[in-house]
């Protein structure tokens, strides 16, 4: 990959896409990995103003830190770069007081989190006339559908969806992102426990972006047969089956089409 060249492809696409929107800059949820870390610098490049928000709900410390740190060194850098710590866990142990006991499950409030959050950035992004952006990479978005469908997956714009999770560190590591992020394993931040994706997936991004590639391979060549060891075999059914489940996040929203006949 040409890491610079990529960079400012990328900073450049950003840039146009705020001016022909009207708007005023970006909004950005920062939670301590690469990814949000990547895309808040990429925002900070293209010298428009920038609101990088800290947003824990019963968080893990090393992740806050991480996120402060990133912000920290985001303002040092870029003077257009505002960060602000919005502590959401008291709204969420509202939404925890006022919802049915028999809908909590770990699943529905995991994703409970990242909808609260959501709706925190699209609160500053109205109020100050910006546009929400995405930080999912290439494998989450469009491979595994690793997101929560309106809450980080809910974004004006993506700039790094077309990068793998490599190609995020490699930028990263390029534009000096804090080594502590750049080593962190990979985690959603939805859990109290601070389980990783890995844990959570049964296979690291380098095997799903494997697994992504061999498949994509496959369909162009028509090949029908493969020579795969038992974990590569093992990678491809975990990543099919994210996939598969997962799909309904990747395609626009179904729309019951009516015959004009009916309508009339």
């Amino acid at each position: 990959m040409q890491t610079p060249d990529v960079i400012e492809y990328i900073v450049s696409w950003l840039k146009t896409h705020v001016e022909k929107s009207g708007l005023n800059g970006f909004v950005i949820g920062v939670s301590g990995g690469i990814d949000s870390a990547v895309t808040s610098a990429l925002c900070a490049r293209t010298g428009k103003k920038v609101i990088a928000l800290n947003m824990p709900i019963f968080q893990a410390k090393d992740q806050v830190s991480r996120s402060a740190d990133h912000i920290a060194w985001l303002k040092k850098s870029h003077d257009n770069v505002l960060g602000m710590d919005v502590e959401l866990t008291p709204i969420f142990e509202q939404i925890l007081a006022g919802f049915p006991k028999d809908i909590q499950d770990d699943l529905t409030m995991a994703n409970t989190r990242s909808r609260l959050r959501m709706t925190t950035l699209y609160a500053f992004a109205s109020h100050h006339r910006m546009l929400v952006a995405g930080t999912g990479n290439k494998v989450e978005d469009f491979g595994v559908g690793f997101y929560t469908k309106y809450g980080d997956g809910g974004v004006d714009i993506s700039p790094i969806a077309d990068l793998m999770k490599s190609q995020v560190y490699a930028i990263g590591q390029f534009l000096g992102i804090n080594q502590d992020i750049l080593t962190a394993p990979p985690t959603d931040g939805l859990w109290e426990d601070d389980r990783t994706d890995e844990s959570q997936i049964g296979a690291t991004y380098g095997e799903l972006e494997w697994a992504m590639g061999h498949l994509a391979s496959k369909k162009l060549t028509g090949k029908k047969t493969d020579a795969l060891d038992a974990r590569q075999r093992k990678v491809l059914s975990i990543y099919n089956k994210f996939h598969s489940a997962n799909k309904h996040k990747m395609e626009p929203i179904p729309v019951c089409e009516i015959p004009g006949a009916l309508k009339e």
